[in-house]
């Protein structure tokens, strides 16, 4: 109730007027001058007096009206401030992934959200499954984008397309082009996988474990474009994502190794965490990407 008071004797001393503050406030004048003496009765003090154009505050007045007029303009900026995060004029969305789900699959979605709603700032949080992990948990970012699957009662993941991993050779290896090949074969060759514990990683290694292989890479990089480009180069046969080597496949720089058994496909799933409200901003994301 005392804020409703405080909101009238704040548009009638900042007018000087009660007709005015009326109008301002959408309130009949009356009700305006019940407002204000209401008020004045919970001090026991005047806080206006009358003159010829309208009311003047008075010592006591003046005195309350420094207070109040201070957190009107934060009322006021922070009701701005509201209305601009809710119509995604500002803000922030904080997304976690790996730097090749960023480059070959969100960059697209950040592409178009980013020109839908340029005022919202962007923030890329680099790092494996369970760093991604560790930093919803920590509050860092508002979503991961992982590879599946992901098991974790705290956790809801959203899943939205599946992928398809394979082993790829440049010229190097014309030789293998069109021929079927046994795990056995394969790991007769350098094989290049990526260095850090990602579940593509754990994946393959699980795939060969299951067929009594113990998976032995001879190189082990750091990115997605290393694993590609040394490929191209004849340093070996790298796992890698098909959809991340369209290109290559297609311009024949890379081919795919093709094998006797099937490699299960991989799912890429948006992580957030259960029971926490999501932003605005991170809700329009997750809605564009699905």
């Amino acid at each position: 109730m005392n804020n409703e008071l405080y909101k009238v004797f704040y548009w009638a001393a900042k007018t000087g007027s009660l007709t005015q503050a009326a109008k301002a406030l959408y309130l009949t004048q009356p009700s305006v001058s019940h407002a204000i003496k209401q008020l004045e009765d919970s001090f026991g003090i005047s806080l206006f007096f009358r003159n010829s154009k309208g009311v003047e505050l008075t010592q006591e007045g003046a005195t309350l009206y420094s207070y109040i007029e201070q957190s009107q303009i934060l009322i006021s900026l922070a009701e701005e401030k509201m209305a601009a995060l809710k119509n995604l004029d500002s803000g922030e969305l904080r997304i976690g992934g790996s730097d090749s789900l960023f480059k070959h699959y969100l960059l697209p979605y950040l592409e178009e959200f980013h020109s839908k709603h340029a005022g919202i700032r962007m923030h890329l949080n680099h790092g494996t499954t369970p760093e991604v992990i560790s930093f919803l948990k920590e509050g860092r970012i508002d979503l991961g984008v992982v590879r599946m699957p992901i098991r974790d009662s705290q956790l809801d993941v959203r899943e939205s397309i599946q992928l398809q991993d394979c082993f790829v050779a440049g010229a190097h290896y014309k030789e293998l082009k069109g021929q079927i090949l046994t795990l056995e074969m394969l790991q007769k060759h350098p094989i290049i996988l990526f260095s850090r514990n990602s579940r593509a990683r754990m994946a393959i290694s699980e795939l060969f474990q299951s067929y009594g292989y113990n998976l032995k890479p001879e190189i082990e990089v750091g990115s997605v474009d290393l694993l590609i480009e040394f490929a191209r180069r004849g340093l070996g046969i790298s796992y890698v994502t098909r959809e991340f080597v369209s290109n290559e496949l297609e311009d024949g720089s890379l081919f795919e190794i093709q094998l006797d058994v099937p490699l299960p496909p991989s799912h890429v799933g948006i992580m957030t965490m259960k029971n926490m409200p999501l932003s605005i901003a991170a809700k329009k994301f997750i809605e564009l990407v699905r």
